[in-house]
């Protein structure tokens, strides 16, 4: 008979639940003083917590190490309830899947690495200056982990929880990007399995260290079925690390001991050593047990670049037998696909306006913004005013288009939509596939009038962006109708110019004759015929587009009348053999 596996008693640490009152502002603290949490966001009274014992070494990492599949596993007993106290309303619990799911609004790892430079970038009003994203090694294991590092504000114990809980969010201001006070979330668990914030505040004269703890792996591999997020707390204002003890020393010390054991540090010097490179204020996140795709192979690649971080299963060039063309390459490299598999791409256009006191650092270089709408060539300036309400005050909203530099060689086109300074949706093909209207043709603008998804990878479909959609249609329209002459007008002068340097080596005479004729047409004449041909070419195309479908049609008729022929003479067949 097997023997009995041992149980063991996990000491009491802080719970997070579900809450839904609004954000409340931090409040002071003090050495022996518990901080001042939102209603529903609390620090439980002790609570035993049996679950089975495993060794250390399988307890580190989950048995599915793919982000799409890691959610799939069967929950053990639920614990009993805990007996309601007198006077204690009831409250929504949250199991550990929940983490998982909620993830899962981010279907690209880029999305969820956007959000984590959104709150540095919004501490840019609490004196941040840099976020630095980084690839560091667990020392546990030695697999990699994803750091990032601002030098903003910072958060103290109250906000390090809120930080940890669900839909609290201490950004009130209009200008900030996030809004939902779920984007800390959502992002490190799409990320990887595990998370462990560092944080040094000074709120009303304190300055605390705050580090806290959010394990999926954890409270997968314990069998819990509520999220239970050690924390521990430190007060500094005397230069020296004091513990903040909310009920007891033997409780602070049991969430340092859950943090060791589930974290990639294995000591409190360790833990302590990890702010030192923060300076008076700023925040450390370490997002380690990166997620793997199917084959097994980890999701975010460091390895192609030392300057860059890549996305393995992004980086797609045309499934033929044959040698990738110049022009695929091309494309491939444009940076309207760029950014799809390489960060340093989708940070540099990652946000409209250039900072002029901040800087994204990765991998030890900064990125440098790029502006879209300034490189395009022929740009005009179109202003459009949404009729978004009543009772809203309307604003102008200025969009930029104009033609990029490879057209139209390369026909990359689409408009990049941005909300409060954010890229939102980038390169949003307006133009269906398979139509030459407004092929290398860009456009930028900021719409703060519509709300972006939870993920910000897209908007809510509301009216405003159905109206939206149209209207850019119909500026890219314009535009075309208006410009497309000189697209093709320039193509044919580079034509022209290879062609010149190609006949000037053989025959110098032949320069002179072009010369004479080009002296003698009219710029503008030239310029109409261009317009006509094309604007003939364009007819054609739609003619020939329009008599495709037509014999497509016919084909389908024909091959009806057929069938209908072979049925009707199998019943007359069968009409004859009766009727003999």
């Amino acid at each position: 008979m097997a023997p009995k596996q041992q149980k063991q008693v996990i000491a009491p640490v802080d719970i997070v639940d579900l809450g839904s009152s609004d954000d409340e502002d931090t409040g002071a603290f003090g050495s022996n003083s518990k901080p001042s949490v939102a209603s529903n966001l609390q620090t439980k009274q002790p609570m035993a917590l049996n679950n089975v014992d495993v060794s250390a070494a399988n307890r580190r990492r989950l048995d599915n190490h793919s982000f799409w599949r890691a959610g799939a596993y069967e929950t053990g007993k639920n614990q009993p309830s805990r007996v309601q106290a007198l006077g204690e309303l009831e409250h929504a619990r949250v199991h550990p899947k929940f983490l998982h799911s909620n993830a899962t609004s981010h279907k690209w790892a880029f999305g969820a690495i956007a959000e984590l430079l959104d709150n540095a970038v919004d501490e840019i009003g609490n004196g941040a200056t840099f976020v630095n994203v980084d690839r560091i090694y667990n020392s546990k294991d030695n697999s990699p982990a994803l750091i990032f590092l601002d030098d903003g504000g910072g958060m103290d114990p109250d906000g390090m929880r809120k930080c940890m809980g669900l839909g609290y969010s201490s950004k009130t201001s209009n200008k900030t990007i996030g809004q939902y006070g779920n984007g800390f979330k959502t992002s490190t668990m799409r990320l990887g399995a595990d998370v462990i914030v560092f944080s040094r505040s000074t709120r009303s004269g304190q300055t605390s260290q705050s580090v806290g703890l959010l394990s999926y792996t954890f409270l997968r591999r314990t069998g819990q079925d509520d999220v239970i997020v050690p924390m521990i707390d430190f007060n500094i204002s005397e230069h020296r690390a004091e513990p903040i003890i909310y009920t007891s020393m033997a409780d602070w010390s049991s969430n340092l001991k859950t943090i060791l054991e589930w974290s990639p540090f294995v000591s409190k010097d360790e833990i302590m050593r990890q702010f030192d490179n923060m300076g008076s204020h700023g925040t450390k996140i370490i997002i380690y047990n990166l997620w793997m795709n199917d084959e097994g192979v980890y999701e975010l690649n460091f390895d192609d670049d030392n300057e860059d971080i890549r996305l393995r299963d992004e980086v797609n060039l045309p499934t033929t037998a044959k040698k990738p063309s110049r022009k695929d390459l091309e494309l491939q490299s444009h940076l309207s696909n760029s950014i799809r598999y390489s960060l340093r791409a989708y940070a540099s256009i990652l946000y409209l306006r250039k900072f002029t006191n901040f800087k994204i650092i990765l991998r030890g270089k900064p990125v440098e913004q790029y502006s879209i709408k300034e490189d395009l060539r022929h740009s005009k300036r179109v202003i459009y005013t949404p009729h978004v309400g009543p009772s809203s005050r309307e604003a102008a909203v200025e969009t930029t288009i104009g033609f990029i530099k490879e057209a139209p060689y390369l026909g990359v086109c689409g408009f990049n939509v941005y909300h409060k300074n954010r890229l939102i949706r980038p390169y949003w093909k307006i133009i269906p596939d398979g139509s030459n209207r407004g092929q290398g043709v860009v456009g930028v603008l900021e719409a703060n009038f519509i709300e972006p998804a939870h993920d910000k990878q897209d908007f809510e479909r509301s009216a405003l962006y159905i109206k939206l959609e149209a209207k850019l249609k119909q500026i890219v329209g314009d535009y075309w109708k208006a410009h497309s002459h000189l697209l093709h007008q320039a193509e044919g002068v580079r034509k022209n110019d290879v062609q010149l340097k190609l006949d000037s080596s053989n025959n110098l005479t032949t320069n002179s004759s072009i010369q004479e004729n080009l002296d003698a047409a009219s710029l503008d004449q030239i310029c109409e015929e261009n317009v006509q041909l094309f604007m003939r070419c364009e007819q054609y195309k739609e003619k020939h587009a329009g008599l495709k479908q037509k014999i497509e049609q016919l084909e389908k008729d024909l091959e009806e009348t057929r069938s209908k022929c072979a049925k009707l003479s199998s019943h007359l067949d069968l009409q004859k053999k009766q009727t003999v």
